[in-house]
């Protein structure tokens, strides 16, 4: 994905994180100024490493830092393992939803559904404007997850929106939904479940506002 960068990070007295939870990155100015964001983790709970995915944006005072400052050897000032709601716990059935960046906590589930041995536990739908622009995208594909691109054809299938013919084939009952994105996303996505039966209860919704 164009300007993107992986971080993985050693965590000193690190707690396991669940999938779908997050970490705070902190950024302290010589002057005292604090800018803080959070970034999903990429990585499974038994990676040794803490991976986050973080999009530089052109107006991003802690992406553009990590993007094109930060380099190997360097200490980051960071909180976490953060969030209890959007995680799965990697023994109940499930259906993953995301758009854009919202990819990056479900690749977390996924890689960790594949060390458990327990992928047949996921189905897995993601949305994003091209391939070129979807983070994990090769890992994503191979997974066999159902990827959906907005601005340009995919396979056979033309751009367009996700729809409820890409998501009713993946629904079971009993599964919990996670739907990850922009809030526009979040809440399309959403709708879409619930007017074809999902429980609005068994919807877990986590939403990126424009700052990632």
């Amino acid at each position: 994905m164009p300007q993107a960068v992986r971080l993985r990070l050693s965590v000193a007295d690190r707690v396991d994180h669940l999938p779908g939870q997050h970490y705070v990155v902190r950024l302290t100015a010589p002057d005292g100024y604090r800018a803080q964001r959070s970034y999903s983790v990429a990585s499974a709970p038994s990676d040794p490493l803490v991976e986050l995915f973080v999009e530089r944006l052109d107006d991003g005072e802690v992406s553009g830092y990590l993007a094109d400052v930060v380099e190997s050897g360097d200490e980051l000032e960071v909180r976490g393992p953060i969030g209890g709601w959007f995680v799965w716990d990697g023994t109940h059935p499930a259906l993953l939803i995301g758009g854009g960046t919202g990819v990056v906590p479900l690749v977390a589930m996924l890689r960790t559904a594949r060390e458990l041995g327990r992928t047949d536990l996921l189905r897995t739908a993601v949305s994003t404007r091209t391939l070129a622009e979807l983070p994990y995208a090769d890992e994503l594909r191979a997974a066999g997850v159902v990827v959906v691109t907005t601005r340009e054809a995919h396979g056979v299938r033309p751009a367009g929106r996700l729809t409820a013919a890409d998501l009713v084939p993946l629904w079971e009952p009993g599964q919990t939904a996670y739907v990850c994105g922009s809030d526009g996303f979040a809440e399309t996505a959403s709708q879409l479940l619930v007017d074809f039966g999902v429980p609005a209860a068994g919807i877990r919704v986590e939403r990126f506002g424009a700052s990632g």
